[in-house]
């Protein structure tokens, strides 16, 4: 600063103003530091102005899994409402893995990060004690964790889970396949209880042995859908509760050359930009990431400026294409069991707020 200050002729002070934001003298002054910090590339130090004024303007987000499509659109999401209000955000991709997750908790503190987002591997939240401990404010997204009093932003699929049960029911399905997420995330145990429980209230409990866990991942989905399809009996449809294994699902299938919905139907948790393009289109379950990641930076940028923001809960919705073999057949109210028409839009007020 002393630098620019002899080359610009000014105080350190008006040096500081304009690094700060805050009105020169005249606009000539300003002008005259301005070229001296770009002649002399001069970069204030990140670091010591953090020390001095205890923020980075950075936030912290570490995701189960940057590869999923899911996660990608929610980084994204919260990097455009970080950015308007003038924050920086960093990632971590944990891979699924509570050890990669925790390395990168304590990683991002020791950066001195203004904020944590967080969508936890699994259930374990040894981690969050550290977090607290730190003072940082700490936010969940998606899943939550044992322990944890942080706020939460997540997505309530149970409605959406009740009219796929309904349309799939309404369709002639005897025999459904669940693909289910892991039994130690939140996420993966709440979708396969409601669904389950929604299929139960129309008599058609799924068999055990048409229920298997994957890991969120491709492979999984393919495995599951490969162990399925090998079954004597198998089911005549699968439910992949997430966008990869759906994805992993539908791979096999094709490798064994069943035509959906033909010879089986495919639902799928999750949309994916490509799902409408494939033949036959997806069915889905549509989360609204968009409107996932901006509440969640919001809520976090509640609790650095002081605040106690509410848990947020939003609405996902069913979207039928086609691939179960329900198009046209359940599109008006009278004809779901549930007596619930299929949504084409959001219609929490949550939701559209966000």
């Amino acid at each position: 600063m002393k630098d620019v200050a002899n080359r610009a002729g000014v105080s350190t002070a008006t040096v500081s103003r304009v690094l700060n934001g805050h009105a020169a003298p005249t606009e000539q002054t300003r002008t005259r530091v301005l070229a001296a910090i770009d002649e002399l590339g001069y970069r204030p130090n990140a670091l010591a102005r953090s020390l001095r004024m205890h923020s980075t303007k950075t936030l912290g987000l570490i995701v189960s899994d940057l590869l999923n499509p899911f996660f990608a659109e929610i980084a994204r999401a919260v990097e455009d409402e970080a950015r308007a209000h003038g924050y920086c955000v960093v990632f971590g991709n944990a891979d699924e893995s509570a050890e990669q997750q925790a390395t990168y908790v304590r990683t991002l503190l020791d950066r001195r990060v203004d904020g944590l987002l967080v969508c936890p591997a699994t259930d374990d939240g040894g981690w969050v004690a550290e977090v607290t401990e730190s003072g940082v404010p700490l936010v969940l997204l998606d899943r939550t964790v044992d322990g944890s009093t942080a706020p939460v932003v997540r997505v309530d699929g149970t409605e959406a889970l009740r009219e796929l049960a309904a349309s799939l029911v309404a369709t002639g399905h005897e025999r459904i396949g669940v693909i289910a997420g892991p039994a130690n995330t939140s996420t993966g145990r709440e979708r396969l209880d409601a669904f389950s429980a929604a299929l139960a209230e129309l008599g058609r409990r799924p068999r055990p042995e048409h229920v298997l866990h994957g890991d969120f991942r491709r492979a999984s989905g393919a495995a599951a859908a490969a162990a399925l399809m090998s079954l004597p009996e198998r089911p005549s449809v699968l439910v992949a509760m997430d966008n990869l294994m759906g994805l992993g699902a539908l791979e096999e299938l094709r490798g064994r050359g069943l035509v959906v919905p033909r010879d089986v139907g495919l639902a799928v948790y999750d949309d994916q930009p490509w799902f409408p393009l494939l033949d036959p289109p997806i069915t889905v379950i549509a989360q609204p990431t968009v409107a996932m990641g901006g509440a969640a930076a919001r809520s976090l940028l509640a609790l650095i400026a002081g605040e106690q923001p509410a848990d947020v809960r939003l609405t996902a919705r069913l979207v039928s294409r086609g691939s179960c073999g329900e198009a046209g057949l359940v599109s008006e109210r009278a004809s779901s069991p549930f007596n619930t028409a299929v949504r084409t839009r959001p219609t929490s007020v949550s939701e559209e707020d966000s």
